[in-house]
């Protein structure tokens, strides 16, 4: 079996003109634009890529875009301070904080720093719970929303499957089971989590129609461990070396690609799969967020 490839590029691309459509007419028809302000704290190299991948498709799109790049010594306080004045500014809709932030920056102060309204990234704990009851009007966090929207744009529907992640952090796992078991279209799942505590964790990922791979360790997710037809959806991001490649390292995921692709029947790669649709969900909020400021409603009528 060689396994369809779930182009995330290509869905996201979808999404991003939609939401550059959105902004075109927020703007002729309401005058607002779209405003984002992405804070990078210190000189993290793969921070560095991916402010600059969010500065340069929110700018794409026609936002305004604000990158505020800060030392690695710049202090917790003024950083919340920084954020107040972003809470204030009307022209600014959406804040994001890249993370990792330098050790003596608590990051939980500074995710509750972040006004509710302009939280695009879905991290502030009313946006959370919002999501966790299964209310629409809050921010879904991109990535999990992501993964969502790439299975139901590539037409598979995961009512009644039985849907496996592998990891329960925060950003990814939990709110994934969250939203994939909502009583709502793109979901309605029955969802198992597994993590590091987990016993025998090829005997859950085999039972998996659904297999969501979020563990942070390279190829871990291998041949053996996935039913035969299984729908995987890869959300790792690892370096391995690599002395063929520019600098000496690459991208893989956190599943075996080419050995997994034999026995799935649907696979995201990496690149190329669920790190785009993060981004284009990122800006989909963003555009949400600015029509609330407006006054309107958070999603277009269809």
């Amino acid at each position: 079996m060689a396994a369809r490839i779930l182009d995330g590029r290509r869905v996201a691309d979808q999404i991003l003109a939609e939401v550059a459509a959105g902004a075109r007419r927020l703007e002729s028809e309401h005058g607002v634009r779209p405003g984002i302000a992405v804070i990078l704290v210190g000189d993290d190299p793969a921070s560095q890529v991916y402010v600059a991948n969010k500065e340069r498709t929110a700018t794409a799109l026609g936002f305004l875009s604000r990158k505020l790049v800060l030392p690695a010594s710049t202090t917790q306080e003024a950083l919340l301070s920084l954020l107040g004045e972003l809470n204030r500014e009307r022209a600014i809709h959406g804040i994001l904080v890249q993370s990792p932030l330098p050790r003596h920056i608590d990051e939980r102060a500074v995710v509750l720093a972040i006004d509710p309204a302009k939280d695009v990234d879905g991290f502030h704990p009313l946006n959370v719970g919002k999501l966790l009851i299964g209310e629409r009007d809050g921010f879904l966090p991109c990535t999990p929303w992501g993964v969502v929207e790439l299975l139901a744009r590539s037409g598979f529907d995961p009512a009644g499957r039985h849907a496996v992640i592998v990891g329960r952090s925060n950003i990814v796992g939990k709110p994934l089971a969250a939203l994939l078991m909502q009583k709502a279209p793109g979901a309605d799942a029955t969802v198992t989590v597994c993590h590091s505590r987990t016993h025998d964790l090829a005997a859950h990922t085999q039972r998996a129609d659904l297999l969501i791979a979020a563990l942070g360790r390279p190829r871990a997710i291998t041949a053996e461990m996935v039913k035969p037809g299984a729908v995987v959806v890869d959300v790792g991001i690892n370096r391995v070396p690599d002395p063929a490649a520019k600098g000496g390292q690459r991208l893989v995921g956190d599943v075996d690609f080419a050995a997994v692709a034999e026995v799935a029947s649907a696979i995201t790669p990496v690149p190329g799969g669920v790190g785009p649709m993060t981004i284009a969900m990122l800006m989909r909020n963003t555009l949400r967020a600015a029509r609330r400021a407006a006054g309107l409603p958070a999603d277009e009528a269809p």
